[in-house]
């Protein structure tokens, strides 16, 4: 099997707020979008992110058309947590976790965007 691109897709009740929280505060780009869907795309994170309106006829299967987010983080891994931190603190965006670190070198951070879902950021300790 040969991948040619990587997409998350999820289910919010409010895609343009989730859209417009992650171009803000992450630097993704309107790849597509139609009614009650958003596909967003980054430079440089070798990732889509798409947003679907919550009860989407088109969902399949119907039976997890539910909304995302429990259980549910979107992790990106950064060169310098705490600056990034500090830039997203200074946007006002709510934090979830304060940086922390694990003992086996992770240290991140963790904010909601306005449908709670969860952003983490990532960097490795050396």
């Amino acid at each position: 099997m040969q991948i040619s691109a990587t997409a998350i897709s999820l289910n919010v009740p409010d895609v343009p707020a989730s859209a417009e929280f992650a171009r803000t505060h992450f630097g993704f780009t309107e790849a597509m979008s139609a009614d009650g869907f958003v596909s967003l795309a980054h430079p440089t994170a070798g990732v889509n992110v798409i947003f679907l309106a919550t009860g989407l006829g088109t969902f399949k299967p119907k039976h997890i058309a539910g909304p995302a987010g429990q259980g549910l983080l979107i992790a990106f891994v950064v060169e310098n947590l705490d600056a990034e931190h500090q830039r997203l603190v200074g946007e006002g965006i709510t934090v979830v976790t304060e940086p922390e670190t694990e003992p086996w070198g992770e240290r991140y951070s963790q904010y909601a965007d306005p449908n709670g879902i969860v952003w983490q950021l990532v960097q490795w300790m050396q």
